[in-house]
């Protein structure tokens, strides 16, 4: 009876024990939770952070729409345009129209040749903002917001190839040549616009040499004019021809590619039918090194004259 009594009253206090034991495990556990909420909040922050420096585009625009090709909003004094991972809009080189004063208005963009039916891409990575048709005016046309903060408007196409809200990336078709709406013939109407102001395409946009001008263009409201006209004498219609210079296979480069890489930077010009892989091989490097330096993706399709940096 004595011995029953004992186990009776040790099996007690075990169980007396047992919330005790599970407070303790809380108590000790309040100051992990409260330390994971911290880190959680850290990583969120880091994250929201680098969308931003990812996206200034969300900085810039403080609306999404569908209806409105543009609206001019405050443009900040200076602002800094990624120029990396681009496409041109289409391989035409024959410009036809310049940005600037014409037939007594602002032309707001520039003119380059196509046919109809012509392939017409995206410049730059963003998402499809506006597809509509115009008929005093753009015709079919596009609108992309691109995550460097530009906008980019493609008119008179004779086909859309994109809806809106679609995510696309440069090089992505979004549509066909054409001759619709406020047109004398087929040609692609292309426009730049930072916070809905257009700024002219030939500031980072060399189409004769079918490239950018650079790693980047830093817009500022102080130089822009004089700087746009510069660029419309060196890359508009009827522009002084552009310098060159040799690039490692013997080919030409323009200025503007000159002006673009460091002192140590080699170049290469795609020929028609190279890959990554198959350069990387000719120059003694590798494909990611290239894939680096050019901020491009390894599956990147390359077009012929295209320029790449290989060290």
């Amino acid at each position: 009876m004595k011995e029953l009594k004992t186990i009776f009253t040790a099996v007690l206090m075990m169980l007396a024990a047992v919330p005790a034991m599970g407070q303790d495990l809380l108590a000790r556990q309040a100051p992990i939770d409260r330390k994971m909420k911290a880190v959680d909040s850290v990583a969120l922050f880091r994250l929201i952070q680098y969308e931003q420096m990812e996206s200034p585009a969300a900085d810039l625009y403080q609306d999404w729409e569908n209806f409105y090709a543009h609206r001019a909003t405050a443009v900040p004094d200076s602002f800094r345009i990624d120029l990396h991972d681009f496409c041109m809009p289409t391989d035409s080189r024959v410009l036809t129209s310049n940005f600037g004063s014409r037939w007594g208005r602002q032309h707001k963009g520039l003119d380059i040749k196509v046919y109809i039916g012509d392939t017409i891409r995206a410049a730059f990575p963003g998402k499809v903002r506006v597809v509509r048709y115009e008929a005093g005016g753009y015709g079919n046309y596009v609108v992309i917001r691109h995550y460097n903060g530009l906008e980019t408007i493609y008119g008179h196409m004779s086909k859309h190839l994109v809806k809106p809200d679609q995510d696309v990336r440069a090089g992505d078709a979004i549509g066909l040549g054409g001759n619709t709406g406020r047109s004398t013939g087929s040609h692609l109407h292309f426009e730049t616009r930072l916070c809905g102001v257009a700024l002219n395409p030939a500031l980072m946009f060399d189409f004769r040499n079918q490239d950018v001008v650079g790693d980047s263009y830093m817009f500022r409201k102080s130089t822009y004019s004089r700087e746009s006209a510069q660029a419309t004498r060196l890359r508009g219609v009827g522009g002084t021809a552009v310098q060159e210079d040799r690039l490692d296979d013997g080919t030409a480069s323009t200025t503007a590619q000159r002006s673009s890489r460091t002192a140590n930077t080699r170049l290469h010009k795609v020929k028609k039918g190279e890959t990554l892989y198959s350069i990387a091989r000719k120059r003694g490097t590798t494909v990611a090194a290239i894939c680096k330096l050019n901020h491009i993706d390894k599956n990147k399709k390359l077009k012929q004259g295209q320029i790449l940096k290989f060290n």
